[in-house]
């Protein structure tokens, strides 16, 4: 991982380079030379630029210049792609200096730094990934993906985002993204120290000016400004709803689907400036001394951030979307579905064990008894202010033939991660606002062998990439299910309604049915699925985590 001034690790990716000898002007050429020809083909329609030769390398002349992405088959790929210039830590992103010589677009650009594994870190990371069927002028919808992560991880280079079979099979443009994450992205210093006013959203402001490229470039790979749909998983659907709310990015995307992702509230800004200085502590900073986190190395930042949440009261800290009355004015949906997202057309999904894919592996859930249950139905499990032997008892009467395994994850599920999919669906319900609400019912495979609807399992379904390794998604109707969710979300980010041949009619939710649609080999709808785990549920106040 680099520290704060070295931000090289992508710098095969830095569009303000030189090209490398595998781009389009031959280093044999003299420099005039070179830059004639180019002008030339510069000059060309982008679709005769694409298509100079049968099975060429498209080349796309960007707002900021020439870049040569890679024939593969059906598809055309176009990796690395600089929406942004290297990031000034804390502060709102820029543009990026425009070049002149083409640029290959070959190589995923560098991931935010961040805890864990992912790949090529750095703080140099505005880059977006483009998939598409031919860099011409057809006009097709564009899918925008937003990855997962909580805020704190992740990126857009993973496996099971990409775009291929999504592009050739369906016709559409597939764009992933990085940005920046956790306290890069949203430490919220604006209390503590002057000139880091938006600090606490530069993620978010990442998002939009990623969007604004689309906007300004998607036309010249084969799509439509005017038909952008995002969709993410997790915390990339809580980006989206919190972009909802967000007047930067209005009219920027024109569609929405969030699976298992939301965000009912933001951090409010006395929360974040309490997270930010236990932070500092951490790093061993006083509030007066803030500023001086722009400098430190980023390997302490990030294990500054692993101390306790002062508001959660367990695990490390939360960095999200602050309600900073600068970026973001008003909370997404408290007190009610934000006024400015409410004609967009939305799918809102979740899975049916989505804490399985927390909780399923975790020896200590495993072989549990009505007393051992009770100890494990903790604050940090649960999230909600209600007593264990409240909901043990809740489970036991509604439903009686289910085991303590099995209720640890329906409670964990209903009670935590499914809240806030649903106050939001009820939200826009109550606003007149069009969604279209899911469980995903088709089970995947645990690392241990358990089966479940875990928490992730509709990624791979949608991108149709069930046979990545990461996927999970195994057994007979894998398949079946998988074309029907595409083609959902396909027919959302085309015409503004997920409804398709493969699937029995999906009605709007719309209260008091709370109409949902089922996915499974044999997809269903229902009519207020979970209704009893719903009411139990709605009965405590519901507080978002991080909030």
């Amino acid at each position: 991982m680099t520290g704060a001034t070295d931000a090289g690790e992508g710098k095969g990716n830095d569009m303000t380079h030189s090209p490398s000898p595998e781009s389009a002007t031959s280093p044999s050429m003299t420099r005039r030379a070179a830059l004639v020809a180019g002008a030339a083909v510069a000059a060309l329609p982008v679709s005769v630029q694409a298509g100079q030769r049968r099975g060429a390398d498209p080349r796309v002349q960007t707002t900021a210049g020439p870049v040569i992405g890679v024939r593969q088959a059906t598809v055309s790929v176009f990796k690395g792609l600089r929406y942004g210039a290297p990031t000034k830590r804390f502060q709102p992103p820029e543009r990026p200096t425009p070049w002149r010589d083409p640029v290959r677009a070959i190589d995923f650009g560098g991931a935010c730094p961040q805890k864990g594994s992912e790949p090529n870190q750095s703080e140099d990371c505005l880059f977006l990934n483009v998939w598409t069927p031919k860099a011409d002028a057809a006009r097709r919808p564009v899918m925008v993906y937003i990855h997962g992560g909580a805020y704190a991880t992740g990126s857009g280079s993973h496996p099971l985002y990409d775009g291929t079979r999504l592009a050739e099979r369906s016709d559409v443009v597939v764009v992933t993204l990085n940005h920046r994450l956790n306290v890069f992205g949203y430490a919220y210093l604006a209390r503590l120290a002057p000139g880091f006013e938006d600090s606490g959203n530069v993620g978010q402001l990442d998002l939009i000016l990623a969007l604004q490229w689309v906007r300004d470039n998607i036309a010249a790979f084969g799509g439509d400004p005017d038909r952008v749909m995002l969709f993410g998983q997790s915390g990339g659907g809580a980006k989206i709803a919190t972009l909802m709310a967000t007047p930067a990015a209005q009219g920027l995307f024109h569609r929405a689907a969030t699976l298992s992702g939301q965000q009912v509230t933001a951090s409010g800004p006395i929360n974040a400036t309490t997270r930010a200085t236990a932070w500092l502590k951490a790093l061993g900073l006083p509030p007066e001394r803030a500023a001086e986190a722009a400098t430190l190395p980023v390997e302490r930042l990030l294990e500054a951030q692993t101390t306790e949440d002062p508001i959660l009261g367990f695990g490390g800290l939360y960095f999200g979307p602050v309600l900073d009355f600068r970026t973001l004015p008003r909370h997404p949906f408290y007190p009610d579905a934000a006024p400015m997202g409410r004609s967009i057309p939305m799918i809102i999904g979740n899975t049916r064990e989505e804490t399985l894919g927390f909780m399923g592996d975790d020896p200590r859930n495993q072989g549990l008894t009505w007393d051992s249950l009770v100890g494990r139905l903790t604050p940090g499990v649960m999230r909600i202010d209600i007593t264990p032997e409240a909901v043990v008892a809740a489970y036991r009467r509604m439903h009686p033939d289910w085991s303590p395994d099995q209720v640890l994850i329906a409670a964990t599920t209903a009670g935590r991660s499914w809240r806030g999919a649903v106050i939001e669906a009820e939200e826009r319900a109550k606003a007149g606002a069009p969604a279209w609400v899911y469980q995903l019912d088709f089970p995947g495979t645990m690392p241990s062998g358990r089966r479940g609807a875990f928490h992730t399992a509709d990624i791979p379904l949608v991108f149709n990439t069930i046979d990545v390794a990461d996927s999970r998604m195994d057994g007979p109707g894998a398949q079946a299910v998988s074309d029907a969710m595409r083609q959902a979300f396909v027919a959302l980010a085309r015409d503004g309604d997920p409804n398709h041949l493969g699937l029995p009619r999906w009605d709007r939710y719309d209260l008091p049915r709370r109409q949902t649609l089922l996915f499974d080999v044999a997809p269903r709808m229902a009519d207020d699925p979970r209704g009893d785990e719903r009411a139990f549920f709605s009965a405590i106040p519901y507080i978002q985590p991080g909030t």
